[in-house]
């Protein structure tokens, strides 16, 4: 970093202190992200951190990087907003239909996905993929749903060594502890991560691979098409879906097929279309819902893979992350020439 740009913003220099934050915004609504598990609630916590590192300008005496500053304030931003519960409040939505009684209730309702389009937009600033967990492994929904779980000081300290590779003297720095206390956290956090994300048998393809892209082909087709046998002869026979912000989940294939039936059947003079794209570096849809020849937008659908078979379906239910994903607020109809799921 060009001292002189520092010492400018220092003197209340705002073209100065834009070119001291701007290359580090991106990875740092990531880590928002990963702290909160809301693209929502990242976009509140990047603007309380640029706020603060405004105002903090004047005690940032460069001997840490720009980038660990700001890390430290988003982290100590994302802490607080936890412990103070400064979420968006999450609305619990009714289903349209009686839905079949769930195999259990989520925790995490708050959970959003994070479009690939922004993780492209990363700066190449991490350290070698051998020394921290590869970018797949650290955005995938399990494991942002398995963080949210986790003692937030825990979370903050696996994000920023494991995912980030910052030194455990450096995160002992950020979050005000020892590097011996931050060991402690991050060895708890490793062993219960673990346990929460369980096993999961079978090879991942990679991102945009050939088998991925056929499978999430196959999957669009049977869904819009309303084939629920076709989507179960997809799924793992441990697989579930989730649908947040409702907490409902349906665990193994039986749980799923009774779900899908029952919203098949409310749903005989609509139907589901589904626009491709990406999230979390899993194959993803924009859901758009047909009635009365008019197309409303219907969520995100994300799924997860293992060993050639979709093993979670997430079905966010809010319209309005379509358009976060540059979707169009309506689709055509897939019954005419050209449209449809592709």
């Amino acid at each position: 970093m060009n001292s002189s740009v520092a010492e400018r913003a220092r003197r209340g220099d705002e073209r100065a202190f834009e070119e001291l934050t701007t290359p580090h915004l991106r990875e740092l609504h990531l880590h928002c992200y990963r702290m909160l598990g809301s693209s929502d609630d990242a976009d509140d916590l990047l603007q309380e951190t640029l706020a603060a590192a405004w105002r903090g300008l004047p005690d940032f005496a460069g001997r840490s990087s720009p980038r660990s500053w700001l890390y430290r304030i988003a982290t100590n931003h994302c802490l607080n907003a936890i412990r103070q519960s400064k979420r968006r409040p999450v609305v619990e939505p009714a289903p349209p239909f009686h839905p079949p009684e769930p195999s259990r209730r989520g925790d995490v309702t708050w959970l959003q996905p994070y479009p690939d389009a922004w993780l492209e937009q990363l700066p190449d600033t991490a350290p070698p993929p051998a020394d921290r967990l590869e970018l797949r492994e650290s955005v995938e929904l399990a494991f942002i749903a398995a963080l949210q779980r986790l003692p937030p000081r825990q979370a903050a300290a696996l994000i920023l060594c494991d995912v980030l590779g910052f030194s455990m003297a450096e995160v002992a720095g950020m979050i005000d502890t020892t590097p011996t206390a931050v060991k402690g956290a991050l060895q708890r956090a490793r062993t219960t991560l673990e346990r929460q994300r369980g096993a999961a048998p079978g090879e991942v393809p990679a991102p945009n691979a050939e088998s991925e892209r056929k499978l999430a082909r196959r999957f669009a087709a049977a869904f819009t098409e309303g084939d629920v046998d076709g989507v179960v002869a997809l799924l793992t026979d441990d697989a579930w879906l989730a649908m947040p912000p409702a907490p409902y989940e349906y665990v193994g294939q039986r749980a799923v097929a009774a779900f899908l039936r029952a919203s098949a059947e409310w749903r005989t003079a609509s139907r589901f279309q589904l626009l491709p794209t990406r999230a979390n570096l899993q194959p993803a849809f924009g859901c758009y819902f047909h009635e009365a020849g008019t197309a409303h937008p219907a969520g995100i659908i994300v799924l997860s893979l293992r060993g050639g078979a979709v093993r979670t379906i997430t079905r966010f239910l809010d319209g309005r992350l379509n358009s976060k994903f540059n979707l169009p607020g309506a689709a055509r109809d897939p019954h005419r020439r050209g449209a449809g799921a592709r």
